[in-house]
C-alpha cells in the first residue's frame, strides 16, 4: 500500500515537470483526510478549482482517506526522530498509526525531501516515483 502525499498529487494536477508515473494511480493508495484539504487549498490559491476541480475529484476517488482520529492526533503529539513541520507531523502520525495498528507494509510517495527524511527516520519505505 502506498501513502500518497500532496506533493505527488499536485505535480500531476498542475502538470509540473516532475510527475508521478502512471502505474502509481493503479496501486492501492491511502492518505490522511488532510490530503484532500491540501489539494483543494492549493488549487484555490492558484484559482484553478473551476478548471481542475473534476481532476481533483477523480484523483480523490482513487485514494482511501484515513480520518484524523484521537489516536492519530495523540501520536502526532509524541516526538518524532527528527524535526518535522506541523502538517508533515500529522501525515507521519497517520502513517505510523497505520503501520502499527493495521500491519500494512506501507510506502510513502512524496517529492518532498523533508517528508521523505522524516518517513525514513520512522522506518517507512519511500516509493520510487
Amino acid at each position: 500500500m502506498i501513502y500518497v502525499d500532496s506533493s505527488v498529487a499536485l505535480a500531476q494536477l498542475l502538470f509540473e515537470t516532475r510527475a508521478p508515473p502512471a502505474w502509481l494511480w493503479r496501486e492501492p493508495l491511502v492518505s490522511s483526510r488532510l490530503f484532500e484539504y491540501e489539494l483543494w487549498n492549493r488549487l484555490q490559491a492558484y484559482q484553478l478549482t473551476g478548471v481542475r476541480g473534476d481532476d481533483v475529484r477523480a484523483m480523490l476517488a482513487l485514494v482511501d482517506m484515513l480520518e484524523m482520529t484521537g489516536s492519530v492526533l495523540a501520536r502526532a503529539l509524541e516526538p518524532f526522530p527528527i524535526a518535522v513541520r506541523t502538517l508533515d507531523g500529522l501525515h507521519l502520525a497517520t502513517m505510523d498509526y497505520m503501520r502499527r495498528h493495521a500491519g500494512d507494509d506501507l510506502e510513502l510517495a512524496s517529492y518532498d525531501g523533508r517528508m521523505q527524511a522524516a518517513a525514513r527516520a520512522l522506518g517507512i519505505k519511500i516509493a520510487a516515483v
